[in-house]
């Protein structure tokens, strides 16, 4: 079977996926949420109880780009959950298989 990546913009080769995850409060800091990269970008927002799981996750997501000035276009990514919060990706990028 051959892979291979197809991405519909030039743009998208330097986009990553970010992670976030969920740091519980300690005895000097209270509960929030940490975006990251694999290539050391991140960003820590504080946890807002008034939106959903989704979305407080997300809005990290957000801090992250808006902290680093990333020029990526954040308005229609994908993500799915993992043990300690979510992984965001980039809808533009895709993979299609053929089998030999």
């Amino acid at each position: 079977m051959l892979i291979g990546i197809k991405t519909t913009t030039k743009k998208i080769l330097h986009m990553i996926a970010i992670q976030t995850k969920y740091l519980g409060a300690t005895n000097h800091k209270p509960s929030r949420i940490k975006a990251y990269t694999s290539n050391g970008h991140s960003c820590t927002i504080p946890l807002a109880y008034d939106l959903s799981n989704e979305k407080l996750h997300f809005e990290a997501v957000k801090a992250l780009v808006a902290k680093c000035k990333l020029d990526w276009d954040i308005s229609t990514m994908n993500y799915g959950g993992v043990k300690n919060g979510y992984v965001f990706t980039f809808p533009s990028a895709t993979i299609h298989t053929t089998n030999n």
